[in-house]
């Protein structure tokens, strides 16, 4: 399985799948499909790198709550980012998740803007064990 995403259609919202053959690269395509639906990841360069560390009882609350980072460094700090290295680990009941983030400021005229994230939602949200590897579905709220 190669790792990928897919936009679905949805009438008002951004709706996507992504699977992957290892949960560190599922983490990675749903952070990059975040950013792509903000913004032309191809011309985001990685000038400014970005460490993000998290933990949670439930993989699909670690997921929740890595995108919904990405979400708060756009709104925050008008950071968007290309790549990322996303290790997730689980140690005593707990799911800690480390990435390297690596982008730049948001610039209108730069990257190109899409939509505008406000923020990823519970709704029709997923993360399951499929044959050959993982699958996430992630509603945005736009």
């Amino acid at each position: 399985m190669k790792p990928s995403y897919t936009f679905l259609e949805h009438t008002a919202d951004v709706l996507f799948q992504a699977s992957a053959p290892t949960i560190n690269e599922l983490f990675e395509q749903c952070a990059l499909a975040v950013e792509d639906t903000q913004v032309d990841i191809a011309l985001v360069q990685p000038a400014i790198a970005q460490k993000i560390t998290l933990k949670n009882k439930t993989l699909e609350r670690l997921l929740f709550d890595f995108l919904e980072e990405l979400v708060f460094y756009k709104d925050s700090e008008l950071l968007v980012f290309s790549q990322f290295k996303v290790k997730v680990q689980q140690k005593g009941g707990e799911y800690n998740l480390v990435c390297q983030a690596e982008g730049d400021k948001l610039s209108h005229q730069k990257h190109d803007p899409k939509v505008d994230v406000k923020a990823v939602t519970m709704h029709l949200f997923q993360i399951k064990k499929i044959t050959g590897g993982w699958q996430a579905q992630v509603l945005l709220d736009i």
